[in-house]
Order: C-alpha cells, then sequence, then structure tokens
C-alpha cells in the first residue's frame, strides 16, 4: 500500500475501535504499530515476550524486546568513491501478456560503489523491469548497456537470454521478489540450491557438491542462518532465513552488478539491518546495486 492507503486503512481501524471492536494488528512495522495500537505483544522465536502500552514503548525499547539485545537502528551509508557507470539503461519499453504497457521509456544509470535506489508502489514495473536486465522479460524497446571492468567493452544486454548474459563475461547477481518462485527451490536444501548457480561449470559428467556443501556452511556462520541442517528443504526455514539463503549465493558469486527487489519484505529487524549491511559491503566492494524497496525512509537513509 501507498503511504496515502496505510492512513485510510488505519482511518477505518480507529472508526472500528471506537465502535468497540477488538483488533489485533500483526506487522514487522515498528512505526505502524506506534501509530496504530495502544498496547503491543511481542514475539519471539515463538515465545511470548511481554506487553507493554504504546504511549510508553519507543522503537528502540520495542527492537530490544524482539531481539533480546541492544541493536543500532541507524542505517550506514558511506561515500561513494572511484564510480564508475556501470549499467545504462535507455528508454526501455515493454508489454505484458495482455498488451498492456508496463515499462514507458526507462532511463537511468547505475555506477560501481553506488546503491541506487528505485521507488515506487507495489505494481509500477518494478518487477519487469528487474527481469528485463536481468535476461527473464522481453522488450519491445530500448536498450541495456553493461560496461564491462574485465574488457573495457560494452555490451548491449536486451532480450539476451540469461545464459548469453553470463557467456558474455557479465557477472550480475539477481535477488528477485519472489524468493521460493524464482530465486530458490523450495523443496531443496541450502547445498542444492547453492548448486543452482554453478553446477554447470564442473569439468566432469558428475556434480560436484562439496563447494557448495563448504558454501553453505560459511553463509550460516556468516549470516546467522537458522536451520536444523544444510540439507533442510528451504521451504521450512523462516522469511528472514530464506533471505539471508538467497542473498548469501548471489553475493558469494561476486558480481560486478547486484540486483535486489524488496529484500527486506517481511523480515524481522534484525534480519533487515543483517541484510542493509550485507549491501553497504557490495557497495564498499565497488558493486553497483539496485536496491527496489517500498519503505520510503529507507530508501532515503540507505541509497546514494
Amino acid at each position: 500500500l501507498t503511504p496515502q492507503e496505510i492512513q485510510k486503512l488505519f482511518n477505518v481501524l480507529r472508526r472500528m475501535r471506537d465502535d468497540g471492536k477488538a483488533i489485533i494488528i500483526i506487522t514487522h512495522k515498528l512505526n505502524e504499530v506506534l501509530e496504530i495500537s495502544d498496547r503491543v505483544s511481542v514475539l519471539r522465536k515463538g515465545e511470548y515476550i511481554g506487553t507493554v502500552e504504546t504511549k510508553d514503548s519507543t522503537e528502540q525499547s520495542l527492537t530490544e524486546m524482539m531481539v533480546g539485545e541492544k541493536i543500532s537502528l541507524d542505517i550506514e551509508r558511506p561515500e561513494p568513491h572511484d564510480t564508475v557507470d556501470r549499467l545504462i539503461v535507455n528508454g526501455l519499453d515493454c508489454y505484458n501478456s495482455d498488451g498492456v504497457k508496463v515499462l514507458d521509456d526507462i532511463s537511468f544509470t547505475a555506477k560501481s560503489g553506488e546503491i541506487l535506489g528505485i521507488a515506487g508502489i507495489a505494481g509500477s514495473g518494478q518487477r519487469e523491469l528487474l527481469e528485463a536486465i536481468a535476461g527473464l522479460q522481453k522488450l519491445s524497446g530500448g536498450e541495456i548497456i553493461y560496461h564491462n571492468p574485465k574488457t573495457d567493452k560494452e555490451e548491449n544486454l536486451r532480450n539476451k537470454t540469461p545464459i548469453e548474459i553470463k557467456n558474455l563475461g557479465v557477472r550480475l547477481s539477481f535477488v528477485p521478489e519472489d524468493r521460493l518462485g524464482m530465486g530458490l527451490v523450495a523443496s531443496l536444501g541450502m547445498t542444492d540450491n547453492m548448486l543452482l548457480k554453478s553446477y554447470k561449470t564442473g569439468k566432469s559428467p558428475f556434480v560436484d557438491r562439496k563447494p557448495a556443501k563448504a558454501l553453505s556452511k560459511h553463509l550460516v556462520d556468516k549470516l546467522e542462518i537458522k536451520t536444523p541442517s544444510i540439507e533442510t528443504p528451504v521451504r521450512l526455514l523462516s522469511g528472514g532465513n530464506v533471505q539471508k539463503v538467497l542473498i548469501g549465493r548471489e553475493i558469494e558469486s561476486s558480481p560486478n552488478l547486484l540486483i535486489t527487489a524488496y529484500p527486506v519484505r517481511g523480515l524481522d529487524i534484525n534480519s533487515s539491518y543483517t541484510i542493509y549491511h550485507l549491501l553497504n559491503e557490495q557497495k564498499k566492494n565497488n558493486v553497483a546495486v539496485l536496491y527496489i524497496g517500498e519503505d520510503l525512509d529507507v530508501l532515503l537513509e540507505l541509497c546514494d
């Protein structure tokens, strides 16, 4: 929902409350909790932590109850250095399967060592834009120019398949909006999901699972992924842990261009700040990062 639509919804809820209705609202967004609720009950890992009066609470105090420790609520934004144009998008046009124009003359430049934020209410063409860059969406017009830092050549990625893009030497990582439908295979464990990026690089007809297993263990330790085992189907993990698996895999492939769609949607506040930290690490490594988000406050704090 847009901020205006959220306010309309909250006005409806307030009227229902004034009519004597009891309302329970479940949300990760603490600004919404503080604005709309009278009391707040906090759950952590299935355990009831406590109930507090909203008027006596702050974002910091609720965060500490949710996470179990003090964490900083400041998003780092280091100054970009030595930026160069990595992706130049010119005049993109795209129609969906019903013949409706979903992208109309889109142009922008993404630079290495910067985070470029893309704002807009849901369904404004964000998915089609990212999928077009990643080679998953056909375009009717425009060009997508990738500047390869290794060869210093420019390649037009428009209407190329993901395999063709990879064969051009483009190091692109994509974290799609649909985590378990497009990003990961829900019925497979971490090891097999790591293999999705690398199985074609083997030199034998048999898949070597050792590097994927080692990468899975590395990500579990580095990102504090909570899973019974690296072979547990990822659909059984919480949303935050699923997202850490997906983003961890994409980052570990050492991209020059990282595309992320709503990477913290539905995540708890601790997982969200872990993701922001990972994106800033990529920025410091001179990666060009595209960040699509729905929280304008985060966009303004995180993006260059």
